[in-house]
């Protein structure tokens, strides 16, 4: 049975898109809380980009569900502004332990809720792009992800940065032992 576009939708699919949608919408209104407690500039700008970046995300998402057809503005890419530096090895810090008052919120937490947001939503997003029947809103699912990883690294570049994630290492052996743990797959594979 052939539907209308804006009918060509399963109900597992929108029971699936109405909580990536929701998340995505509480998110938003997660960053309006942190961005008053952001004291780093750098970390405002980002926050601030990634509002601008996901409210437009969100408004693709809904034209799409509502009409079933391709949105008036596709799908963006996302291009972070951090350089790829990461940081390897740990630093000695105080045993963390969760603030008491919101006063005491500051660019750490900040940034942590943030990354919470962006995988909170990479992973409802994939989720819905696997269930949903209607092609154009699983395509829109599917492109939004990479954006939301390309986001999430954004931030633990800063947070590396800053030493609010920090990033061991394995001894040169060990890591020479899960390095070359695999090999190639010898021959021709059939078709």
């Amino acid at each position: 049975m052939q539907l209308p576009d804006q009918q060509n939708h399963g109900g597992h699919e929108l029971f699936d898109a109405h909580e990536a949608i929701s998340g995505l919408s509480a998110g938003l209104e997660q960053f309006l809380l942190y961005e008053q407690h952001i004291q780093d500039p750098e970390l405002k700008t980002m926050l601030q980009q990634h509002k601008t970046f996901l409210t437009q995300l969100y408004n693709t998402i809904v034209e799409t569900l509502q009409t079933g057809q391709e949105p008036a503005v596709k799908t963006q890419v996302y291009k972070m502004t951090q350089p790829n530096d990461v940081l390897y090895g740990m630093q000695p810090a105080q045993p963390k332990s969760p603030v008491q008052s919101v006063n005491e919120l500051n660019d750490e937490c900040v940034s942590g809720f943030m990354m919470g947001v962006l995988k909170s939503s990479a992973s409802a997003f994939t989720t819905t792009a696997f269930e949903t029947t209607n092609p154009v809103l699983r395509r829109v699912f599917a492109d939004s992800i990479p954006n939301l990883i390309e986001m999430g690294y954004e931030v633990f570049l800063y947070q590396n940065k800053h030493q609010y994630y920090q990033v061991p290492q394995l001894k040169p052996q060990d890591m020479q032992s899960y390095i070359t743990g695999f090999g190639p797959v010898q021959g021709t594979m059939p078709h």
